[in-house]
Parts: structure tokens; sequence; C-alpha cells
């Protein structure tokens, strides 16, 4: 049985409009009603009941910057900036229109607006019946999937709540370690200079572009090796255990800090969107690392921001003058063995993350190619027909 493919924007419909959007600077820490907006989390932060969505349940909602989907069906608020709502007609189970969505290949454009992209896109629509079989199988990957998203949201806590047990919140000094300025010439040097001529220009470095860096566990992706002559002008330079603190927005908010390990010859260039800390007598890169991760340091670099509306910055004065109590250096160790045992941890529990997602990706192609119910369509085949031939007079195919 052929299923029919009909035009997204036939069979799914824009329901955005008409319903308050808040905006990211009025978000709260919590609140009455989630707000969902196009990032990559589920829920982005919190408002008020009177900013709740007024549609029915469940919705999809598409990033038209991000490219993101999300299956709603809670109560919840859009966020402000380019998030569509959006619902497809009767004879489409939501669910079914929101995993047939995560299939989709949609070519970034920047910043730019994607969604009269995806508005082109084919549907296929088999019967009511066999969307939802194809759900209630997805459904149960799905969830081993957000199962290991929760194991990694609980994770993603611990370095925090270690730095703050061992050390204290560093906007309060409350254990009173004597206080210096980061870029004290005994804490960090921030942004040091790099001698040109130290290596040959056939030398090999390591690469590192903004996006190679998670903003989740701080890992560096090594994908790329260039020759010293291709990046020793233009590119931001660091060696081995030097800390890569992204300073544009919003990766500074989301994060995306890193320690440089394991660098090519030990030496890395990549984007100029990096600050470049390096660890003097009184830091360890761990304690630094985890520093600046810190979300309290984090909203204090964010109110130091310099530039215009999606280019600000956090400027190398904030991180040269910033304030901060240095515990000493024995207990800094301690913290730096306990955070590299802790992504030691990871890393292997990562690796089961990552066959649980192939086991996903490769359930949702069969499942849009037709050969996930192939099976239960054949056993069904005689009601399947009669409902098919009521839906294709709905759809006017």
């Amino acid at each position: 049985m052929k299923w029919p493919l009909v035009c997204f924007s036939d069979v799914v419909y824009d329901i955005t409009s008409g319903n308050k959007k808040v905006k990211k600077k009025d978000f709260l820490t919590e609140g009455d009603l989630p707000v969902v907006d196009q990032g990559q989390k589920l829920v982005a932060g919190f408002t008020y009941k009177k900013n709740f969505f007024r549609e029915n349940l469940p919705v999809i909602i598409f990033g038209d910057h991000t490219r993101i989907f999300k299956y709603i069906d809670f109560p919840f608020a859009l966020g402000a900036d380019g998030v569509k709502a959006l619902r497809p007609i009767n004879c489409l189970n939501p669910k079914f229109v929101y995993f047939f969505c995560l299939t989709l290949n949609i070519p970034p454009k920047g910043y730019s607006r994607h969604y009269s992209l995806l508005k082109q896109k084919k549907i296929p629509i088999p019967s009511l019946s066999e969307q939802v079989r194809i759900v209630e199988i997805l459904d149960q990957a799905d969830h081993l999937r957000k199962m290991r998203i929760e194991a990694d949201n609980k994770a993603e806590r611990i370095l925090p709540a270690l730095f703050i047990k061992m050390f204290g919140e560093p906007a309060t000094n409350p254990k009173g370690w004597p206080v210096k300025m980061l870029g004290d010439p005994e804490v960090a040097e921030i942004n040091p200079k790099f001698a040109n001529g130290i290596v040959s220009d056939d030398t090999e470095v390591s690469f590192i572009p903004m996006a190679d860096v998670d903003g989740v566990w701080g890992k560096i992706s090594f994908g790329k090796v260039k020759k010293y002559s291709e990046v020793k002008k233009g590119f931001t330079k660091f060696k081995n255990n030097d800390v890569l603190f992204a300073k544009i927005t919003p990766c500074m908010q989301n994060g995306k800090a890193a320690i440089a390990r394991n660098l090519v010859n030990g030496i890395g260039f990549g984007s100029t969107e990096f600050h470049v800390l390096r660890p003097r007598s009184l830091a360890v890169s761990e304690w630094l690392y985890a520093l600046v991760r810190m979300k309290s340091f984090r909203k204090q670099a964010e109110c130091s921001f310099t530039g215009t509306a999606g280019q600000q910055r956090v400027p190398t004065t904030f991180l040269a003058r910033y304030e901060v109590g240095c515990p000493p250096i024995d207990l800094q160790q301690k913290f730096s063995k306990a955070v590299q045992r802790f992504h030691e941890s990871m890393d292997m529990a990562n690796r089961g993350k990552d066959k649980v997602e192939d086991l996903f990706s490769i359930l949702l192609h069969h499942a849009f190619s037709g050969d996930l119910t192939a099976s239960w369509r054949q056993d069904h085949m005689k009601e399947l027909l009669q409902e098919m031939e009521i839906q294709t007079k709905a759809l006017a195919l």
C-alpha cells in the first residue's frame, strides 16, 4: 500500500497568531507556567498564568531560526522570537507529524527564518490506525531517549554542586578565601600572547571552531587538524590546559567552555569568539573551567556585554578584573581529580547514549519508509483500505 504524499502546508497550519509571547528578558526561574521557546531545552523558563497559550493541545512547536521541533501536550506560554505553533488537520495524528518532522533535513540559513522551507516539504499520510501504531512504537524508543536526557540533566548539576560544596558560591565567597582578580599574574593569564616563529609553518595543530565545543559537558571534538601556516593569522591561539570561554551571545549564556587537552603538538587555534584563560600558580584548569561555567559568573558576564544586539560579547576587561576568592591549590587539585573522574564516567555513559540515539534514528527511518509497520499493515489490510478510502475523500486527493 502506497501512502499519499501531501504538501506540509496543506495539512499543517500555523496557529501562532493571537497568542501572547514572553520575551527572554521576562523569563522567570520559577513560576506558574513553563515557557517554550525555540531553544534546545524543552522549557526555557517560567511566566504567569495570564500568558498561557490559548489554543487546544497538543501542538508542535517549530523554531523558525533554530529548526528545532518540540511536541507540547501541557499548558505553556510561547517564548518570543521565531516560535511557530503548528497543528495538523484531523486526519493526522499530531505526534505522528512531530516524529515525521524529526526526519526532515531543513538546510540551515544562519539566523534567517526557515518556516518557508518547512511548508514546502511533503508528508506521507497513512491511515490514522497505522499512524497510531507507528506512534506507539516510536514512543517506546523515545521514552528511552528521554530517560537518557533526564539522567544527563541530573549529571549536569553535579559539577556546579561540587564546586559550591568545596569552594562556596564565588559571587559571595562565604568561605573567606583570599580575594584576587582573575587576571592577577598568579591566578590566570587572560588571552596570552603566542610568540610567532616557535613552530614551523608545516607543523600540524588542532583547529577548534565554536561548534566543536559542547555546551553541556565542555568536551571538544578534535576532528580538524591544520598546518600552522593556515591558521597562524586571524584565529585565537591556545595550548594544552588553557581554558576556552565563549565570549559571544548566546554561546556564553549557554555555557560553552572547555579545557584544551590532547591538542596536536600541544597547540590549538580556534574561533576568535573564544577568550583564553591560562592557569598560573594559584589556579588549576578545572577550577577555572568550573568557575566560568557557574550561572552566577555568566550572569555577571552578561551584564558586562558590549556591542550591538545579537553580536554582544564579554570584554577582556571583565575577566581581567573579576574578583574571586582563590581556594588553596591543594583543594583545587582535589577538585581537579574529581572533575576528571566525572568526565571519564560520562564518556562511558555517552557511549550508551549514542546507541539509544542510533536505535531511534533507525526506527524513524523505517517508520516513514513504511517498513516499520509492514507486517502489521499486512495483517490489517482490509480495514486499512476502507479507512484510507474515507481519508482520501476527506483530503480531496
